[in-house]
């Protein structure tokens, strides 16, 4: 079980695996079992965002045992918790803000 952190510009943290883009994230995903997931919203000018990874784990059914959110956009943060709260698993823990908040 692996903790991953989806960021393209912040450092990843001790222990996290990082994916800078949401693809690697997906894959990561697809492949590995979670145990914590850190979601940054904005990855890059043109890029796919968190809320398409947060609609992969919807899809898919490959939930983390855990989800934070270290972005800093506020309506990203939003998006993606609302989807996250619809659909996820009552055993899924959605935290509201980042790690240690």
């Amino acid at each position: 079980m692996i903790n991953v952190y989806l960021d393209d510009y912040r450092p990843c943290p001790k222990g996290f695996v990082l994916a800078v883009n949401a693809e690697a994230c997906m894959l990561l995903l697809s492949t590995e079992e979670i145990d914590i997931l850190s979601l940054d919203f904005d990855l890059g000018w043109g890029q796919p965002t968190g809320l398409e990874v947060v609609q992969y784990i919807v899809d898919s059914g490959r939930y983390p045992k855990s989800v934070y959110f270290h972005t800093s956009s506020p309506a990203g943060r939003m998006q993606m918790i609302h989807l996250l709260r619809q659909h996820a698993p009552l055993e899924v823990t959605i935290h509201n803000g980042p790690m240690g908040s």
